[in-house]
């Protein structure tokens, strides 16, 4: 079931971190689409649910040195 969700990403500052959560979560299999915006802390991730869990997704992210919750869309 494809799903999107938007994470708050505590920790970035700079485009590399941009670069750095998209490449973690994209690199993950069932992960459609990443977008990182430095100005609001954010990613919003695209993913089908039977492929990659949230929790995955998460701690991809996580491994990479940054705090993640989960926000409402």
């Amino acid at each position: 079931m494809k799903k999107k969700v938007l994470l708050k990403v505590e920790g970035m500052s700079c485009s590399h971190c941009i670069e750095a959560v998209k490449k973690a979560a994209g690199g993950l299999g069932g992960v459609s689409d990443v977008y990182a915006d430095l100005e609001s802390k954010t990613a919003t991730v695209e993913y089908d649910s039977n492929e990659v869990s949230l929790e995955s997704i998460k701690e991809a992210i996580e491994d990479q040195g940054y705090d993640v919750h989960e926000l409402d869309i």
